[in-house]
């Protein structure tokens, strides 16, 4: 699977962003859903991934831009055609890594907490994050959970090159 960084113009991306849109739509009011539109991921401080399967997406996701340490998860979506076969965990782990390597040190999301999002939390949950109180200008809601993880930064002694990521709060 290769991920790249997207321009959000591509008619694929465009169909599944509206998908996830509409999917999320009947699971809160208005007020409470806080995913990102078109415009919203095309704004300052947002880079927008998408992951392809040869020539089919298999999904997206974001990373945007709240403090010089801090930063957050968007938009992570995965296809239909693609569900359980590992894409969402590629996806994390890309968006966690170059979290790392931009220096964050702090890497925080917002999901619902209506059982349409289960699988979400699990995902984020086995990646290291933990429940944290709402972040940046979220405040709090009923409809919302709010997670966070630590990352390490780069240990001067590490001279392998990778980039490790501690899941640790």
């Amino acid at each position: 699977m290769d991920i790249r960084i997207d321009n959000l113009e591509g008619p694929e991306v465009l169909a599944l962003l509206r998908e996830h849109l509409d999917s999320i739509a009947p699971t809160a009011p208005a007020d409470s859903r806080h995913a990102l539109d078109l415009g919203g991921l095309r704004g300052p401080g947002i880079t927008f991934w998408s992951i392809w399967d040869g020539p089919v997406l298999a999904g997206f996701g974001a990373l945007k831009h709240l403090t010089e340490s801090h930063a957050e998860i968007k938009s992570m979506r995965t296809a239909a055609s693609h569900l359980r076969q590992g894409v969402a965990s590629r996806l994390l782990q890309h968006i966690i890594q170059e979290a790392v390597a931009r220096g964050y040190s702090r890497l925080s999301l917002e999901t619902g907490s209506m059982a349409f999002f289960e699988g979400a939390r699990r995902l984020y949950a086995s990646s290291g994050f933990v429940s944290c109180p709402p972040f940046g200008s979220y405040k709090a809601d009923p409809n919302s959970v709010f997670m966070t993880r630590r990352l390490r930064e780069l240990a001067s002694d590490d001279f392998s090159g990778n980039l490790p990521v501690n899941p640790g709060t």
